[in-house]
């Protein structure tokens, strides 16, 4: 049985909500690092690098608790937040056309410069590519084409992490092989299909973003994860998709608040031991219906 984690995009608190998530799931008996496939995208690229590589989620989780919070930092530019947010909440779909009109504004906008980003990552995350099969997904600023980089690609994983996690607007693209990359979240929040490529029978989706759709934005996610989930089920493939509940909307009305990271997490710590019976028997095939 061939089986896929897939990590979605979702800022500093999804970073903490999908460790904590994982970290409930490990407690209640389901240990989802023996996936034969993980794809992460943005804040689940920083996740899904450390699951693959091994590191036990309730670790993580603890270490995330005993963490000071990061310092406050320049603030970012709101005109240029504003435009990229505003452009990308407008398309119904996110065609390589749509990426482009976006990335433009990415490599536009007023941000720290790469230099500083790559540095700040440098301290956060790194290693090296681990064993496991891993994806992490970014988007090509110009040409609005997504690449998924992988330990073949030749790419040191740290600086397709920082390419994957560069939100437009909010932090500079980062440069790969002459290319600007810009954050994985443009062209899908979770880029689920990708796990097409181990032809699955099962396909776990992690998606902090898409939960809600009172905004264009949420309608956004929603309607990218509903299209991937169709095309997997299609396949043949089995799809489950942990989203928010109604504690983490509570507690993460900004997935860039590092203050809501903590609530968050708690939530979703909770919300993975009340699930872990329901997840691990889809996870291990003995469920023959969606939890």
């Amino acid at each position: 049985m061939r089986r896929a984690l897939v990590l979605g995009g979702g800022g500093i608190v999804g970073v903490a909500w999908e460790t904590a998530l994982l970290a409930g799931l490990m407690e209640g008996g389901v240990d989802l690092r023996a996936a034969d496939l993980i794809v992460g995208t943005s804040a689940g690229s920083i996740v899904g690098s450390q699951i693959a590589s091994g590191r036990d989620p309730r670790d993580m989780t603890r270490e995330g608790r005993e963490r000071p919070a990061p310092p406050a930092g320049d603030k970012p530019d709101v005109t240029s937040i504003a435009a990229v947010f505003t452009a990308w909440a407008s398309f119904d779909e996110m065609t390589p056309a749509n990426c482009a009109h976006v990335g433009k504004l990415a490599l536009e906008a007023k941000t720290m410069p790469e230099e500083e980003l790559l540095a700040r990552s440098e301290r956060n995350e790194g290693g090296a590519w681990p064993a496991s099969p891993l994806l992490i997904v970014a988007v090509d600023c110009e040409s609005g084409e997504m690449r998924a980089f992988d330990a073949a690609s030749g790419v040191p994983m740290q600086r397709a992490i920082s390419a994957s996690c560069s939100v437009p607007g909010m932090f500079p693209p980062v440069t790969i092989e002459g290319r600007r990359y810009t954050d994985g979240g443009l062209r899908s929040g979770t880029s689920a299909d990708l796990a097409e490529r181990i032809a699955p029978d099962v396909v776990l989706i992690v998606a902090p973003m898409g939960s809600s759709t009172e905004s264009a934005f949420g309608r956004l996610m929603a309607r990218q994860i509903a299209a991937e989930t169709a095309g997997l089920e299609a396949a043949g493939a089995k799809v489950a998709v942990i989203q928010f509940d109604d504690a983490a909307k509570r507690s993460a009305t900004s997935l860039m608040d590092p203050a809501a990271a903590a609530p968050a997490a708690a939530a979703a710590e909770a919300h993975g031991r009340r699930i872990a019976d329901e997840i691990g028997a889809f996870w291990s095939g003995a469920s023959t219906r969606r939890p």
